[in-house]
């Protein structure tokens, strides 16, 4: 390999580029040794190597040992093992897109870098489409879940709140109204993935729903069962369901590579669009029935 006369600066460019392969290198092998999945293990495996063979091309120019950042290592493995592998991995593949412009400069006075670190990109890349993540098969249902959880239960503690104006009542309501509701979703789930022939995912299906939906329905509920102000409740409900909308949508852009801010406000119109207006028609009630508890 041929030699160059770099400086100080560029050596230390090198030298955050090792740091960044040798930190990745030990997250990917730490959770292919976690895997239980053999096929996710192998393929967690080859990625670790390219990320060897990336550090030892690095040091070759640097000829410096460096140690990985131990809290990235901690940080993202954990990520990975809560939220899932894929997740994790692209989450921490795109926080790595900005060192695109680096590796850019670094092919500027390293002319061997530029197809290296493209054809080692690339294998990252096609390998990370190999894996295999059970959850992220049924996001179709989780989706169903959440989001007909959202705006059921949104637009139904709106109506109850200034229907009923007792948060207990509400809770207690809105709790029955949930269950029901969840059950009912995750049969129906259940008999819509079977009717596509799809029998033996039915059932993984239609719990993966009522999941989404009994987890939707506790956090929505919970303010009304903490607080004794109903406007206080409804205010923390809707700011709890912004956030779940937040989160999921995130996790799913990430997961799948997919436009999160369109997929966020699609979801956040629609579920406070109907809190409003079944807010309008508890009101309406109210008034109209005179109905005073």
């Amino acid at each position: 390999m041929q030699k160059y006369n770099l400086t100080r600066d560029q050596i230390k460019l090198i030298k955050g580029f090792q740091k960044n392969e040798i930190t990745e290198y030990y997250i990917y092998s730490r959770l292919s040794r976690k895997m239980k999945n053999e096929k996710n293990a192998k393929t967690l495996q080859l990625i670790g190597y390219d990320e060897m063979r990336h550090y030892m091309f690095w040091k070759n120019f640097s000829g410096a040992d460096i140690r990985p950042n131990r809290w990235k290592v901690f940080k993202f493995y954990w990520i990975a093992r809560i939220f899932g592998i894929t997740f994790g991995i692209k989450l921490m593949e795109k926080g790595e897109e900005g060192a695109q412009e680096a590796y850019i400069k670094a092919c500027q006075f390293i002319p061997e870098a530029k197809q290296i670190v493209e054809d080692e990109d690339d294998h990252e890349k096609q390998l990370i489409e190999m894996l295999e993540e059970k959850k992220l098969e049924y996001v179709g249902s989780i989706v169903l879940g959440l989001n007909d959880a959202l705006v059921e239960l949104t637009g139904t503690l709106a109506g109850l709140t200034f229907a009923l104006q007792n948060t207990r009542l509400i809770a207690i309501a809105g709790l029955i109204t949930g269950i029901a509701a969840s059950f009912s979703m995750a049969a129906s789930e259940y008999l819509s993935t079977k009717s596509e022939g799809n029998g033996e995912n039915a059932l993984s299906s239609a719990i993966y729903t009522g999941i989404a939906y009994i987890f939707t329905v506790i956090v929505l509920i919970l303010p009304y069962f903490l607080f004794t102000n109903y406007f206080v409740c409804l205010g923390l409900t809707m700011t709890f369901a912004v956030l779940v909308i937040l989160f999921f949508n995130y996790y799913i852009a990430i997961a799948k590579d997919l436009n999160f801010r369109k997929r966020f406000w699609e979801m956040f119109i629609i579920s406070m669009g109907v809190a409003a207006l079944t807010f309008g028609i508890g009101y309406l009630i109210r008034v109209f029935l005179g109905i005073d508890v």
